[in-house]
This record gives C-alpha cells, sequence and structure tokens, in this order.
C-alpha cells in the first residue's frame, strides 16, 4: 500500500497558503488597504469553502448520518480531520486481516503489440484510501485554479504597484506558485488515470520533474504578463479576462448543444436536474479557471458519460499554445508601448524576452514529457516526433510547390517577352495561316 504523500501534501498547502492568507489580511488592513484586505481574503476563503464541499461530495457524507463531521467541515477543519483519517487507516492497514476484498481488472502497457490483463485484489482498507486520494486531488485543482491563480496575480500585481516586495508576500507568492502548479500536475495524472482507466497507470519520477518543470515556466510567465498589462491598462485587462473567460466558458455548452445529445442525468443518483446543472456549470468554471492559466489536459465533454473526451487531441492543443503564445506577445507589446515611469530601470526588451523564451520553455518540456515520459505513450497512433517529421514534410512540400510555381511563372514571362520581341514581318505572315485555320474550322 502506498504511503498517503499526496495528501499529505495537499493539506500542507492549504494550510500553509491560510495561514498566511490571514495574516497576510491582517497587515493590509493596520495598513489601510481596504481594498487588498478585503480581495486577498476572497480569494482565500471562497475556494476553502469549495474544498470542504468537494470533500463532502466525493465521500457522499451529504447523506449519512455524521454531524460531527459536517461541523468540522463548517469550521473548515474537514482537510486536518481527512487527513487523519488517512493516516489512521494507513497505519493500521496491516495489522488485521481484511475478511472482504474486491478484485480489479487492468492491462498492462502494451509490450511487443502484446497487453495481457490482469487482477488484483483491493481490500476495504486500501479502498478507502483510494477515495481519500481522489478527494484531495481534486481538492488541490479546485484550491490551485479558483484560489492560488487569482490570489497569485493579486498578489504580484500589489508587489508591482508599490514597488516593493515584503516577506511575507514573497512567501504567499511562492507557497501559491506552488499550489497552482502542484494542482496542475494532479489535473495531467487524473486526465491520464480518466483517460485510460482501462489500463495500469505508473507516472516515473522523472515524469513529475517535467510536468513540474513545464507548469512552473507556463503558469509563472502567464501571471507576469497579465500583471504587467494590468499594471498599464487597468480598463483593458478586465476585457481580456472576460473574453477568456466566455471563450472557455460557453465552448463546452456550444457543443452540447449542437451535439443534440440529452441532458446529463448519471452523474450522481441523488442529485435533481437542478443539483445536475449547478455540478456542471461548476466543473464548467473549473475547466475555465484552469484554462486561463495553463492547458487543461483534459476537454469537458458534458455529453459523454464521463464528462471528459477521452481522445488524444494534438490540434486542440496546437491551436491552444500558438493563439496564447501570440496572446502573450501582444499584451507584451501592448505593456512595451503603454509602459510607465515604475518601469524606469526596467530593461523592457530583455524582460519582455525572457518571458517569451520562458513560455517557449513551457512548451520545450511539454514536448519532452509527451515524447519520453508520458507513462501511455505506446498507446498513442503519432508521437510528438512523428507529428513534427509530417508537419516539416508538409511545409517543404509545400514551399516547393511555391518554388515551382514562381519558376514556371517566370519561364511564361521570359517565353511572353520573346514572343514580343519577334519581327513584324514574322507575325504578318502568321497571321494569314491563323485566319485560314478559323476559316476551315467554321466551315467544317
Amino acid at each position: 500500500m502506498k504511503f498517503p504523500a499526496s495528501v499529505l501534501a495537499s493539506v500542507f498547502l492549504f494550510v500553509a497558503e491560510t495561514t498566511v492568507a490571514l495574516y497576510l489580511s491582517s497587515t493590509y488592513r493596520s495598513g489601510g488597504d481596504r481594498m487588498w484586505q478585503a480581495l486577498t481574503l476572497l480569494f482565500s476563503l471562497l475556494p476553502c469553502a469549495l474544498v470542504q464541499l468537494t470533500l463532502l461530495f466525493v465521500h457522499r457524507d451529504l447523506s449519512r448520518d455524521r454531524p460531527l463531521l459536517l461541523l468540522l467541515h463548517l469550521l473548515q477543519l474537514g482537510p486536518l480531520f481527512r487527513c487523519f483519517e488517512v493516516f489512521c487507516i494507513y497505519f493500521q492497514s496491516g495489522h488485521s486481516e481484511e475478511p472482504y476484498v474486491s478484485i480489479t481488472k487492468k492491462r498492462q502497457m502494451p509490450k511487443n503489440g502484446l497487453s495481457e490483463e490482469i487482477e488484483k485484489e483491493v481490500g476495504q482498507a486500501e479502498g478507502k484510501l483510494f477515495t481519500h486520494r481522489s478527494a484531495f486531488s481534486r481538492a488541490s485543482v479546485i484550491q490551485a485554479f479558483l484560489g492560488s491563480a487569482p490570489q497569485l496575480t493579486l498578489q504580484l500585481y500589489i508587489s508591482v504597484m508599490q514597488q516593493e516586495v515584503t516577506v511575507g508576500r514573497s512567501l504567499f507568492m511562492t507557497l501559491s506558485l506552488l499550489s497552482i502548479v502542484y494542482g496542475a500536475l494532479r489535473c495531467n495524472i487524473l486526465a491520464i488515470k480518466i483517460k485510460y482507466d482501462e489500463y495500469e497507470v505508473n507516472v516515473k519520477p522523472l515524469a513529475y520533474v517535467c510536468i513540474f518543470l513545464w507548469r512552473s515556466f507556463e503558469i509563472a510567465t502567464r501571471v507576469t504578463v497579465l500583471v504587467l498589462f494590468a499594471s498599464v491598462l487597468k480598463i483593458w485587462v478586465v476585457l481580456i479576462i472576460l473574453i477568456n473567460f466566455f471563450s472557455f466558458f460557453l465552448h463546452p455548452w456550444i457543443v452540447f448543444w449542437f451535439s443534440g445529445s440529452p441532458f446529463p442525468e448519471n452523474i450522481e443518483k441523488a442529485l435533481s436536474r437542478v443539483g445536475t446543472t449547478i455540478v456542471l456549470c461548476f466543473l464548467t468554471l473549473l475547466y475555465t479557471g484552469i484554462n486561463m492559466f495553463c492547458w487543461s489536459a483534459v476537454q469537458l465533454k458534458i455529453d459523454s458519460p464521463d464528462l471528459i473526451s477521452k481522445s488524444q487531441n494534438w490540434y486542440q492543443l496546437l491551436v491552444y499554445y500558438v493563439i496564447r503564445f501570440i496572446e502573450n506577445a501582444i499584451l507584451l507589446l501592448l505593456w512595451y508601448l503603454f509602459k510607465t515611469d515604475i518601469y524606469m530601470y526596467v530593461c523592457a526588451p530583455l524582460l519582455i524576452l525572457q518571458l517569451l523564451v520562458g513560455y517557449c520553455t513551457a512548451v520545450l518540456f511539454m514536448l519532452v514529457f509527451y515524447q519520453f515520459f508520458h507513462p501511455c505513450k505506446k498507446l498513442f497512433s503519432t508521437s510528438v516526433s512523428e507529428g513534427f517529421q509530417k508537419w516539416l514534410r508538409c511545409f517543404c512540400w509545400a514551399h516547393r510547390r511555391q518554388k515551382s510555381c514562381e519558376s514556371v511563372g517566370n519561364t511564361d514571362l521570359k517565353s511572353y517577352r520573346h514572343k514580343d520581341e519577334t519581327p513584324s514581318s514574322s507575325r504578318v505572315s502568321t497571321e494569314p495561316s491563323q485566319l485560314l485555320n478559323a476559316d476551315e474550322l467554321c466551315s467544317a
């Protein structure tokens, strides 16, 4: 049985970030910055409440008679109690033999084109730990993108406008960045396990390192670009955020509307149609929050029973990163054109170059992960290198075709000029034959 390290990491980030947020809000209050205090508390307490609801929903505790547990969740102490429960289950699991076990069937990764199906006995303790890990993974994603991501953006914006980075704020921004990166990492792992549910997935340590570097560069550059743009064009950044928000929020619902599929009713049996709609809107909100800062690694599909598209769509991945790179470049260009005196001692071209190179570095680590360290890379129909080779061949073919068209056009132009330079006598001599041929054709 694996040590529940993911649960411990989730609880540590949850407690540390909430504690530092409360301390920092008290400093804002003492300094008279009521607006910064209100926003800091909002981005801290709102995800806390959503984390409590997520843990209750995953464990289905709302339909059980556990008043003490519900009270602890109301007091925002639910994750601590769940963590204590997890370690009690873990340390007591090997002391007694479990009378009831369940058997799960998983397929191994293909070797030499063959995939074997193996059976594994899962005891009650291991099943409970699996449920806890799943609940904390989802809670980490919610905390990261509905709390830590806007919190990091806010604190970096305050630091830029005040031209000062305090110790408490730097610690808070570090914890927020770690929380976002960890949430993105859990999102990647969840996406892999959901897409390849019938396979036994083993993620290697180097894969975790590659995902961590990929997400760190991607999120850090994205947040920095948004803060720089907001510091000089405060009104226009609202428009950018609204365009991103409604694009990602409405896209799954538009696809569902045009698909003509019936409304999903199998999310949770105890939920009514209104409750199902609320859950779907919340999932869409989370999906939107993820895509505003980084690639979500999953595509929300409302007409699917799993609510997630299990196909690996390389085209959507390519379109997302190309559009996001262009958007970042445009925002940095506008920041450069309208930057104020607070950036007097900043080398703007160097900073723009560093941010664009940082985003390209994130894309590079992403390609390395999908090419070498993805646990299910053997199931891909085409790898990253093969796709790049096909794209390169298409580019070379198009380039050669353009060159051949240009060469044909040049030869036609030369022949036309040569025809214009012929003597007038030769032109006159050819005209009767041409007229004769025309008369013969008419008579025929």
